[in-house]
C-alpha cells in the first residue's frame, strides 16, 4: 500500500496540476445571463449608505471629521437624507472637539441639518455643553437649539432655555433664564 501511495500520490498531483494549468485556455465563452427589469425588486430609498465618512481642513487649516452610521435618502424628489449615530470630531489649535448625536435630517435644498435628541459637545480644556433638538446652518455655520442648554467652562457651570453658537466666531449666546456658577479657582 505504501509503494502504491509513492508513486500514485505524485502522478495524481501532476495531473490535477496539469488540469488546473489547462482548464482555463479550454473555457467556451463567458457566462452571461438577462435581468428581466419586472422581475428586479426595487429599492425603497434612493440613496443607503453605511458607515459614512467625510474628512477634510476647514478655511484655518484645522483637520475634521464627519461620520454617521448610516445616511438614507428616501428618494431624489425629497431633498432630505436622515442619518444616524452622528459624530463631528475637529482638532483646534488648543485641542480637540467633538460633537455627538443620535439622529439628524440633512437638507440639501437649505444647506441645514436637524438634530434630533440629545446633543454632546466636548472640547479641550473642559468646555462641555448638553441641548437637545437643534439646527446647524452650514451656510452661514449658525446652530441655534431648540432644547435646554447646559454645561461647563473652566470657569464654573451654566445652564439656559436655549442658545445660539456662531462657530466661525466661536462664541456661544444662552438665552432665557441664563444662569452661570463660577466656582473660585482656590475652591476646586
Amino acid at each position: 500500500l505504501v509503494t502504491i501511495a509513492r508513486v500514485g500520490l505524485p502522478m495524481s498531483i501532476g495531473v490535477l496540476a496539469a488540469f488546473l494549468v489547462m482548464a482555463p485556455l479550454t473555457a467556451t465563452g463567458d457566462v452571461s445571463f438577462v435581468l428581466d427589469k419586472n422581475k428586479v425588486e426595487v429599492a425603497t430609498e434612493r440613496l443607503k449608505i453605511q458607515a459614512a465618512r467625510y474628512s477634510g481642513q476647514d478655511t484655518k487649516g484645522q483637520p475634521f471629521q464627519l461620520t454617521a452610521g448610516s445616511a438614507i435618502q428616501k428618494s431624489s424628489a425629497e431633498p432630505i437624507v436622515r442619518l444616524n449615530q452622528l459624530k463631528a470630531g475637529i482638532q483646534l489649535t488648543d485641542g480637540p472637539a467633538q460633537v455627538v448625536a443620535n439622529t439628524g435630517r440633512y437638507d440639501m435644498d437649505t444647506e441645514t441639518v436637524k438634530l434630533d435628541g440629545p446633543i454632546a459637545m466636548r472640547a479641550a480644556g473642559g468646555y462641555a455643553l448638553d441641548t437637545r433638538d437643534a439646527t446647524l446652518n452650514l451656510k452661514n455655520r449658525q446652530m441655534q437649539s431648540q432644547g435646554g442648554v447646559s454645561g461647563t467652562v473652566p470657569q464654573g457651570t451654566f445652564r439656559g432655555d436655549t442658545m445660539r453658537a456662531d462657530l466661525e466666531n466661536r462664541t456661544v449666546t444662552i438665552d432665557g433664564n441664563a444662569r452661570l456658577r463660577i466656582v473660585p479657582r482656590g475652591a476646586r
